[in-house]
């Protein structure tokens, strides 16, 4: 009896953890995105004539949504039960970057030492 109910629980977890994947028509959409985004900064560097910070931010720009096309539709951030935990670790990891690596720039920038 008891084997029964543990099978049961285990295959409806089963079941909930395969429709936690992505569907066909969702990883086309990403993928077409992804390439979008991979053609936009390569247009931008090699055919358009912009200045050197507006391809810059370009670049800079399709990289962050690129980054966010590759969490939501291909790691599924936004499904399952821990998605808003999985988005508040990621947010903290982001400010733990952005807080070292501007950090270490501001250091290394501002620390000359006169003689």
């Amino acid at each position: 009896m008891a084997a029964n109910k543990h099978s049961a629980s285990h295959e409806a977890h089963g079941a909930g953890e395969h429709g936690n994947h992505g569907s066909l028509k969702s990883y086309v959409i990403g993928f077409v995105l992804s390439i979008a985004l991979t053609i936009v900064p390569l247009v931008a560097v090699l055919g358009m004539e912009l200045g050197r910070t507006v391809t810059m931010i370009v670049i800079l720009a399709a990289a962050v949504l690129q980054f966010a096309i590759q969490l939501l539709f291909f790691m599924h951030l936004r499904e399952g039960e821990n998605a808003r935990w999985n988005l508040m670790s990621l947010l903290f990891g982001v400010v733990i970057l952005v807080t070292v690596v501007g950090g270490s720039i501001w250091i290394m920038t501002y620390n000359t030492v006169a003689h």
